[in-house]
């Protein structure tokens, strides 16, 4: 199947700014030399130690510090006002932006014109109206701005938009593609967008006014991103799993990742005969071995989910953690009938956990609206069937993860206290894992405060550390860029040693 990457653009829509979770590092604002994230403000450098924040909290309960000296204060306008002038008073130098009064607004840098809408991936210009202020957290990248004001937005080259550099290994080389790069804006030169799956950190910065340019995902991924952020269809182009498709003469094929709903790995066959294998997140597996995309074919560059590389997590199978949550499960009902069962997700992803409770029990799944109206698009018949939309007719529930505290759960509890005595909750996430309990899930021990028990599980959607390595070697690709963790050069210094140690041989 032949592909365009030319859509007609659809009329300008409003935007409604969508908050977001950071990138799988953290505090994208400029790249090194190597094209990988600056070191984060923490690490301390010269100009951080003598800013204004930095002599704050030194100073502690005394201020003096923050005077400007007898000498600053004479040069000043105010001296006569006050003989005790803050240092604050030029914040904007300390941080480097000087102020343009003529137009009301704060500059860092030489303007650049971009090719896009909003000023372009590449410019180095930040401009903060003051009547569209927002708050940029130094060490998360993040955005925060006010609703209102933001959109009021006009959306003309450059202005009230801070720009960021895409970081090379979102970059398809050879071609004009970039993968969950939606944060850049329009990234100059890029021709295709190509979303993993749909989770915040990959699809941030997709809103309903994008207009940069064609989205390439999975069917079910494409419907949430209609469906949730409102992005045009227009710029939506599905793609079918296992089924080859040319776009912009690049041969490109999606394959399942077991992550969650919709994701997927993306295979790159360029015309030159180069390959590149993009994981977005996955969990490897035996079956990915099979693939004949995977094992027919040299993969060149493996683009590589590192969330876990570390040897320290070795966690058990996904089949085993489930049948421990299974397990407890039954055992505790034996004790507690009367308790109600909470499962801990995200948006999406983790469904196998409840299913998996709810097929051994026989029960059905309660979610709100909201969560039922995500599980219904997957299209998924044995998972619709078992929704239910009253509280009260199941005894097992889906909150969202960050639900999965005490004092939240005894709330939650006082809703269905005619039915329900104690709450029975289950955290699965590759971050609870520990060293101490390895892959003996008994030695896990829950939280239990009251009626309420939390048990944290290891239960993850992204590939352990030896199973980095299996998929590594079975792949044996000519060069491996990680993704995630690549904040600083230590991290990626010893995930490439990890990555010849596999390859060796």
């Amino acid at each position: 199947m032949t592909l365009s990457t030319a859509p007609s653009p659809p009329p300008a829509l409003e935007e409604e700014p969508l908050p977001h979770d950071g990138d799988d590092y953290h505090g994208i604002v400029s790249l090194d030399d190597e094209g990988f994230p600056s070191q984060f403000p923490e690490s301390g450098t010269a100009s951080e130690k003598s800013s204004f924040a930095a002599d704050f909290y030194r100073s502690g309960t005394d201020w003096s510090s923050l005077l400007l000296s007898l000498e600053d204060s004479k040069q000043s306008d105010l001296a006569q006002d006050s003989g005790k002038k803050m240092k604050q008073a030029n914040l904007f130098q300390i941080w480097g932006f000087k102020r343009n009064d003529a137009i009301g607004s704060v500059e860092s840098g030489p303007s650049k014109s971009g090719c896009c809408d909003d000023g372009g991936g590449s410019s180095e210009r930040k401009i903060v109206k003051p009547e569209n202020r927002c708050s940029i957290f130094p060490d998360t990248g993040k955005e925060f701005e006010n609703a209102k004001s933001s959109r009021k937005r006009k959306g003309s080259c450059g202005e009230n938009r801070v720009t960021r550099s895409c970081p090379f290994y979102k970059k398809m080389p050879g071609t004009m593609f970039t993968v969950d790069a939606f944060r850049y804006g329009c990234v100059e030169g890029c021709s295709a967008y190509f979303l993993t799956h749909f989770h915040c950190d990959h699809y941030g910065g997709l809103s309903k006014k994008w207009s940069h340019g064609p989205i390439y995902c999975s069917p079910l991924t494409g419907r949430l991103v209609q469906m949730c952020l409102s992005v045009n269809p227009l710029y939506i182009h599905p793609l079918e799993f296992n089924e080859e498709h040319v776009i912009d003469g690049v041969k490109v094929t999606l394959l399942e990742a077991n992550h969650c709903p919709g994701a997927a790995l993306i295979h790159f066959n360029l015309p030159n005969g180069q390959r590149y294998l993009h994981t977005g997140d996955f969990r490897a597996c035996k079956l990915m071995q099979a693939y004949h995309l995977l094992v027919n074919q040299r993969v060149n560059v493996l683009y590589l989910d590192t969330t876990y590389c570390n040897p320290k997590y070795r966690f058990p199978s996904k089949e085993e953690v489930l049948n421990y949550v299974v397990k407890i499960t039954k055992n505790h009902l034996k004790i507690h009938p009367r308790t109600l069962v909470v499962v801990g997700a995200y948006s999406i992803g983790k469904e196998c956990v409840y299913l998996a409770i709810s097929k051994a029990l026989g029960v059905k799944i309660y979610a709100n609206a909201s969560r039922r109206r995500i599980l219904q698009a997957f299209g998924w018949p044995d998972l619709s069937d078992k929704l239910c939309t009253n509280g009260n007719n199941t005894l097992l529930h889906v909150l969202p993860m960050s639900s999965l505290r005490v004092e939240t759960l005894k709330d939650y509890l006082k809703t269905y206290k005619e039915q329900f005595t104690a709450i029975l909750a289950f955290r699965p996430t590759g971050w609870t894992f520990s060293e101490k309990i390895s892959n003996d899930l008994e030695l896990i021990k829950p939280v239990s405060k009251g009626n309420i028990t939390i048990y944290g599980v290891p239960y993850s959607e992204h590939s352990s550390f030896s199973e980095l390595q299996d998929f590594v070697q079975v792949l044996r690709p000519d060069k491996i860029i990680p993704t995630v963790n690549v904040g600083n050069a230590a991290n990626r210094e010893k995930m490439q040693s990890y990555f010849r140690d596999w390859l060796k041989g």
